[in-house]
């Protein structure tokens, strides 16, 4: 694709098809939620709202290209930590604790925003910058060099996490993990350091449920833990036995997906109540008014989305950019195997939405921008004349 190339031709079409096509999805399955929501508000219109301002943060996005972007990288993730901290210092009055989670602004005329889901984005941006410039540096693999990228990607990822943490919300904490995980599988760190890790990190996990389920107070004498912190594991365990407290939400989902068998019970036809079906729960609802097939459909968007997102990582010859759609497809592929796992007992319930489905003004803001960038990665690539390699502008 040459520099005479008209603008509409570079915008990529694929991806906004794929996000109208979860903007439809979204639109009917609120709709259908809020009908029997506990809340008295118009749920659509707000989603519709959100996902207007997501199209204005792309139109801004792709105007940056991947240079400005890797130049950027670290005033963004700069700010991003200023604002978890920020949010923790805030009074209440303007930072309200939420279901235990002290994670949002409140911002008068538009409602909540929740930080943490930019920076993610931004946490990505940074990554990208740390990896491309550590290889840049040391063009020489060796165990050391390796060890000493995993350190900095680590570092960086442990920042944010740290004050999310404190903040109280796991779930964000482990998208960034995942993201974190992503990169140390693409970064080229060998696996004589990445395989003891991950073992190390898989038996720890397993031994961490063995203790919650068998012998919490080893948990609660040694590492101060109190036991009801591990509820959520008690009731993705045995939900029966937690019904009319913390297995009461999963019980309802299992209940709702199962009942709408193959085809579903049609739009509007649902008969199992679904709390916060509008949001964390927002598959429930399809899977109980479009059944297997419906739900089937939701997914296979998302492997659409993915699929484009590894495909743009592949058309690029810029280092900076295939970390950047790597870092976006990790995140994105855990918010969906989470989400739609807890929702059908395969994971604990965590408050991670489903993307570009659930409603959430600061969820569908962070995902857009992260969206925007594909876009800038899409509409500023080039082909040059007597090069037979792509490259980007810079």
């Amino acid at each position: 694709m040459d520099n005479s190339t008209k603008k509409v031709d570079r915008f990529d079409w694929t991806l906004t098809l794929i996000l109208f096509l979860f903007f439809l999805v979204s639109c009917v399955a609120i709709y259908s939620a809020q009908a029997s929501e506990q809340y008295n508000e118009n749920f659509l219109l707000k989603q519709i709202f959100w996902y207007a301002v997501g199209a204005a943060i792309i139109s801004i996005t792709i105007l940056f290209d991947s240079y400005q972007y890797r130049r950027l990288s670290w005033y963004l993730y700069g700010f991003g930590l200023i604002l978890l901290i920020t949010i923790l210092l805030a009074p209440e009055s303007i930072a309200p604790i939420r279901n235990g989670a002290k994670s949002w602004f409140i911002i008068p005329g538009l409602g909540s925003i929740q930080p943490s889901e930019f920076v993610k984005t931004f946490l990505i941006l940074a990554l990208s910058r740390v990896a491309v410039q550590h290889q840049e540096k040391f063009l020489e693999k060796e165990l050391k060099t390796d060890f000493w990228l995993l350190i900095k990607l680590a570092v960086t990822t442990g920042l944010p996490i740290f004050f999310i943490m404190k903040q109280n919300d796991l779930g964000t904490s482990l998208v960034l993990l995942s993201i974190l995980v992503g990169f140390i599988l693409v970064s080229g760190i060998t696996w004589k350091i990445i395989l003891p890790i991950f073992t190390s990190g898989a038996a720890i996990a397993v031994s961490m449920i063995y203790l919650v389920v068998y012998k919490p107070e080893l948990l609660e004498k040694y590492l101060h833990v109190q036991e009801y912190k591990f509820n959520r594991i008690y009731a993705w365990l045995d939900p029966f036995n937690h019904s009319s407290s913390s297995g009461y939400h999963l019980l309802k989902s299992l209940s709702a997906i199962g009942s709408g068998l193959i085809s579903g019970k049609g739009f509007g036809n649902r008969e199992v109540y679904i709390p916060e079906g509008h949001t964390d729960f927002i598959f429930s609802i399809i899977g109980e008014e479009y059944g297997f097939v419906g739900g089937s459909i939701v997914i296979g968007l998302f492997f659409l989305l993915i699929y484009h997102l590894i495909k743009t990582a592949l058309d690029t010859n810029d280092p900076f950019n295939t970390y950047v759609c790597t870092g976006i497809i990790s995140m994105l592929t855990f918010h969906v195997f989470q989400n739609i796992g807890m929702t059908i007992q395969v994971l604990p319930i965590t408050g991670i939405p489903l993307p570009f489905i659930s409603y959430g003004g600061s969820s569908l803001m962070g995902n857009m921008f992260a969206m925007g960038i594909v876009y800038s990665i899409r509409f500023h690539h080039r082909n040059y004349m007597f090069s037979s390699s792509k490259s980007l502008s810079m």
